[in-house]
Order: structure tokens, then sequence, then C-alpha cells
């Protein structure tokens, strides 16, 4: 039998309490769609210990920095965008 060995970040967002992520939504390449998503995950949590933005803000910037150097700039780009369209949903639009 293989032992298949999972670091304790890849635990965490595969099986996070706080929010049911949807499979394979930092993959995804519409950041409109990965911050809706997230919106959605943590307005239904129920084990969530701060607000629904704070923890889907924690959750996106978790995956960030725990996916360092194996994100590629593209897909960081992507979930950088993701960030100011969680903010837009939660919060409204920025002022310009």
């Amino acid at each position: 039998m293989i032992k298949v060995v999972q670091k304790w970040s890849q635990r965490v967002t595969q099986n996070s309490h706080a929010l049911d992520l949807e499979k394979g939504v930092f993959t995804w390449k519409n950041p409109k769609k990965i911050a809706k998503s997230l919106q959605q995950s943590a307005l239904a949590s129920r084990h969530r210990k701060r607000t629904p933005y704070q923890s889907a803000m924690s959750m996106l910037n978790f995956y960030i920095n725990r996916a360092g150097k194996n994100l590629s700039s593209q897909q960081k780009d992507i979930l950088q965008q993701a960030k100011q369209e969680l903010t837009i949903l939660f919060k409204g639009k920025p002022r310009t």
C-alpha cells in the first residue's frame, strides 16, 4: 500500500470546517466566478468564526500564500483579481 502524504495546508483547503468550497475553485480562470463561489460558501457556512467577508477573504489569502512558488503568475493574478471582486460583492463598488 502506498501512503500519500498531504501537507497540512492542503488538508485545510480540502477539509475546512469553516467553508465548504467547490472543488477546484482556486484553479478556475474567472475571478468573478471564484469570488461568487467563495461568497456563497461563506454565507452558507455555520462554522465560521468571523464575518462571511472575512472568512472568504481569509481562505483566498491562505490559498495564495500557501501555494507560493507552485502558483503560476497567471493564476496568482486571477486570484488577486478575485480578491477585488470579493470586496465588491460584499461591500459594493469601490470608489474611484
